[in-house]
């Protein structure tokens, strides 16, 4: 296989996803179609984040496990190209274990608790005070993440951006103790569509919820999933106006139908009254089933041989690892821990 051009000019960016359950369509259009395009322009690393997976799914680790290789296919579907991109496995990854634990030294339990990520995570997961010190510390983990390949850019979403500023944090005062610059700052990048509510208009397209359309949707199972999109549930009669606002029918199709005007035409039929949901949602099934059919087809075509993925993933995983390791190095001299 073709590796990754090493520009050491281009910019590294690097992303990734817990791998708890098939990608759907709040990550397409949140991450996946920017990852894409980002692999011509930047040097990019792709991770498949188990280790922190296991934070709060120690009860059922099992899920974690056979996730890896359903998100990757995912990957490979939607386009990600490891003749461009690098995938790699956390967890297989010993370095950035280690980079973390030296980082743990540089926060205190203070100011992981006081980060605006970890605390909404926290209420979410019911923790209260009964927090996975693992889950505590992930501003560290990720901080260990992002300085191993010394990326610069991380495309996060708002609700991130505490954790990347964390992770600058982190930078500065270790090359501030090491009286020079071994580690790099990163800078967030926000996609411009943001979070995809959920079919049931919840504020979040969520696995947990049960509210997704995944990319490796059936033909039957994306129509039935339109069929259950929340509208507006004022619009009793065709004839009545409808709104848009939280009508997750029409934030898909502003999302995913590359037609803008006909969109912008429907939705002003559809204020005035006269156009019925069921209108709308043929509509916004057609744009599903043409976007994903060719990427369901891709992702058969590779799952056909699972063997072949995990090569990928093995020769992804260790050309970073080789690149953690130089960077860990460096971080172990800094902190007169080389010995030899």
């Amino acid at each position: 296989m073709t590796q990754p051009t090493a520009n050491p000019s281009t910019p590294i960016i690097l992303t990734g996803d817990r791998p708890t359950g098939p990608l759907h369509l709040g990550h397409f259009v949140g991450s996946l179609r920017n990852r894409v395009a980002y692999q011509d322009t930047y040097r990019q690393f792709v991770m498949l984040a188990d280790s922190q997976a296991l934070t709060d799914n120690m009860d059922d680790i099992g899920k974690v496990h056979r996730n890896v290789v359903e998100v990757a296919l995912d990957y490979l579907a939607v386009g990600i190209d490891p003749a461009k991109t690098t995938i790699l496995i956390q967890s297989q990854i010993p370095e950035l274990t280690e980079l973390t634990f030296y980082y743990l030294n540089l926060v205190t339990v203070a100011r992981l608790e006081r980060n605006p990520t970890v605390k909404q995570e926290i209420i979410l997961r019911g923790f209260e005070r009964d927090i996975p010190a693992g889950f505590l510390t992930y501003p560290a983990s990720q901080a260990a993440d992002i300085t191993a390949f010394k990326a610069s850019v991380v495309p996060v979403g708002d609700d991130q951006i505490p954790m990347i500023e964390q992770c600058n944090e982190i930078v500065r005062k270790f090359n501030r103790n090491a009286g020079r610059d071994i580690l790099v700052e990163c800078k967030a990048i926000v996609p411009e569509v943001g979070r995809l509510p959920g079919t049931d208009g919840k504020a979040k397209m969520s696995k947990s919820l049960g509210n997704t359309i995944n990319l490796g949707a059936s033909a039957d199972e994306i129509r039935a999933a339109v069929k259950m999109v929340y509208t507006d549930p004022l619009h009793l009669k065709v004839s009545d106006p409808g709104h848009l606002e939280g009508n997750v029918a029409f934030i898909y199709l502003d999302a995913f139908d590359p037609d803008k005007e006909g969109v912008a035409a429907m939705k002003e039929h559809y204020t005035r009254g006269g156009l019925g949901d069921s209108v709308v949602k043929k509509r916004l099934e057609g744009v599903l089933q043409e976007m994903l059919a060719p990427i369901r087809a891709r992702r058969e075509e590779f799952a056909k041989d699972r063997g072949q993925v995990l090569q990928i993933l093995k020769e992804g995983t260790a050309r970073a690892r080789e690149i953690a390791a130089v960077t860990t190095d460096e971080v172990k001299k800094a902190l007169g821990l080389s010995y030899f």
